[in-house]
């Protein structure tokens, strides 16, 4: 955050939501949600925004340096958790990695027949609104090509927000319980103290972890840069941190927040009309991704949990917190979903071309 006259104006709307999402967070564990921290405060700062509409918020951006900060203890933590057992996964990863680029392919095609025909909308719209990743390139390229940008981003938006909810909503339903209720900490990692000495370095290791990706322009960098940096350290036995329930919470919170944020100043219309649409798509894509899960599972040996998460098309750093709250192998997960954001834009470019899309 630079220091301007606005800065602290800036400083109290952002612990004002922050509070508000924690609120929001503490209701939805008493209500029983799944991954309460992340989709209570979501629930809360999208509700207001579209419901209350206060006027300070018309000027306002969440602060995305912050929100950058937590991204990376999240990649501290995933990578922590990197271990011989991840490593004696890499012979499956080819037969994974060959079938996430075939659910790449077949989801943006079912999606943009889903956009196109019974959405209506016109081709670019339908195509751009279909990408099952790489959110931002899909809104540039979309733009340029000719498509309807606040459909586009309403709908981009949308994939992330329904999947990260519809996921673990029907896991809940699966399993009969609430998952992600407890960050997915195992028993004794929750309570457990964390030392000021491992504080510093978990900050230390995302700080240098984003600075290393900031100079080789790694891609998901605000995630990859540190999960890779506290990887090596983990495997190299120089890194042996627990995940305490605070930080995974405090992370879940200002996520949610700034996820809830991305509704304001939608039409009311045109967000009833992308969110019917987006359910249809969400909706295909998880079953699609389920399919090519179970099969996985039978041939390779995975858990068919940890597999389902890796296909699901949300964020990656959405779906890394899922990941890391069901305790479902997070740098598996991780992987896949960089893996899938690098596919899809190699995807997106070849098909625009072979369609005649780009602008």
């Amino acid at each position: 955050m630079h220091v301007t006259d606005g800065a602290p104006r800036l400083v109290l709307i952002t612990a004002g939501l922050l509070v508000l999402g924690a609120f929001g967070g503490w209701l939805a564990t008493h209500g029983g949600l799944p991954m309460p921290w992340m989709l209570g405060s979501l629930l809360a700062s999208g509700v207001m925004v579209t419901g209350l509409r206060p006027a300070a918020l018309d000027d306002y951006r969440f602060p995305m340096r912050f929100r950058t900060f937590f991204v990376g203890l999240i990649g501290v933590m995933i990578g922590s958790q990197v271990s011989s057992d991840f490593l004696a996964m890499a012979a499956q990863l080819p037969l994974t990695m060959a079938m996430l680029a075939l659910f790449v392919v077949l989801a943006h095609g079912g999606n943009m027949l889903i956009f196109r025909r019974v959405g209506g909308y016109d081709r670019p719209t339908a195509f751009y609104s279909g990408t099952p990743g790489g959110l931002m390139e899909s809104i540039l390229l979309g733009e340029a090509a000719g498509a309807d940008a606040r459909i586009l981003t309403a709908q981009q938006f949308l994939r992330i927000i329904f999947v990260i909810t519809l996921l673990p909503l029907g896991l809940s339903l699966w399993l009969g319980h609430p998952v992600g209720s407890a960050a997915g900490l195992a028993p004794g990692g929750a309570s457990a103290p964390v030392t000021p000495g491992a504080l510093v370095a978990i900050v230390l290791t995302a700080l240098a972890g984003l600075g290393l990706a900031r100079v080789i322009h790694l891609p998901a960098g605000q995630l990859t840069g540190p999960l890779l940096l506290a990887a090596a350290l983990s495997v190299a036995g120089h890194l042996d941190l627990h995940l305490p329930f605070w930080m995974i919470s405090g992370a879940q919170v200002v996520i949610g927040v700034s996820l809830g944020l991305r509704f304001q100043g939608m039409d009311g219309r045109l967000l009833r009309k992308s969110a019917w649409l987006c359910a249809i798509s969400v909706v295909f894509m998880l079953l699609l991704g389920g399919i090519m899960a179970a099969i996985l599972h039978r041939v390779t040996g995975l858990a068919f949990l940890h597999l389902l998460i890796s296909f699901a098309p949300g964020g990656v750093t959405e779906m890394s917190v899922i990941a890391l709250s069901l305790a479902a192998n997070p740098a598996l997960v991780s992987l896949h979903h960089v893996a899938r954001i690098l596919m899809t834009v190699v995807e997106l470019s070849l098909a625009s071309k072979w369609l005649g899309l780009r602008g």
